[in-house]
């Protein structure tokens, strides 16, 4: 359609840096639920399920560049917000029902991002049997770091993931333990959905997930990738 259609201006794109240079552009961000077994017990489940996913739109991103502290304001409707430290994983070439032999094939690089929840809200929706995109799709609920193409850091499958508030760890996990790896969720999402270019992908959180406050600090890191830091500053 001619932009002299439109009857406002569109909005500009969501990219996020490339550690290498320049910017990826994001259309969809998907998000894998219990991908961790120890993270699955501390809510309440237990085993390897099979994998379900929710979404964020994309201007729900934070992004910040390396080596700088971004800063999120403490969303509203919630008294208990808490930090999911994630894998993202990045979609450089789409495809429908992707065999997980050749997933990696369709990855452009990783990242480090936070899928923060507004827990209080989540647990009152699962209750009442309602859907909980309220919990998870608000503004700056997916704070991220800069991409790592995977042609620099080549696939990652084993490595440390951890967060912490204020200097104080709180997760703690391997890649190694998802469980459903990167290669089976590209390959579950691609039988749901067209993967394309731009997408996201946040692949789950160990253990450890907790309240964060206005005022603290959190710092994410994944090996082999560039740290996230986030400050949260009190409700606008």
């Amino acid at each position: 359609m001619s932009a002299s259609l439109l009857v406002f201006d569109a909005p500009e794109p969501v990219c996020v840096p490339v550690s290498t240079g320049g910017a990826f552009p994001v259309r969809r961000i998907y998000c894998v639920g219990r991908n961790y077994a120890e993270h699955a017990i501390e809510m309440g489940h237990s085993g390897r399920e099979p994998p379900f996913f929710f979404m964020k739109p994309a201007d729900a991103l934070l992004v910040v560049p390396e080596g700088q502290t971004g800063e999120m304001h403490y969303p509203g409707l919630t008294a208990d917000l808490h930090h999911e430290v994630e894998l993202v994983v990045a979609i450089g070439r789409g495809g429908r029902q992707i065999a997980a032999a050749d997933a990696l094939d369709h990855v452009w690089g990783y990242a480090v991002g936070l899928d923060m929840t507004r827990r209080d809200l989540q647990a009152g929706m699962k209750k009442s049997g309602r859907p909980w995109e309220i919990a998870k799709s608000f503004d700056e609920s997916a704070p991220i770091g800069p991409i790592t193409p995977v042609s620099v850091c080549g696939e990652l499958l084993k490595g440390a993931i951890t967060l912490a508030v204020d200097g104080e760890l709180r997760q703690r996990g391997d890649l190694s333990d998802l469980i459903w790896n990167v290669r089976e969720t590209i390959a579950a999402i691609s039988q749901a959905w067209a993967l394309q270019a731009g997408d996201l992908i946040f692949s789950g959180t160990p253990a450890g997930v907790g309240a964060v406050l206005a005022g603290q600090h959190m710092h994410a890191e994944i090996a082999g990738l560039p740290a996230l830091d986030v400050r949260v500053l009190a409700a606008e």
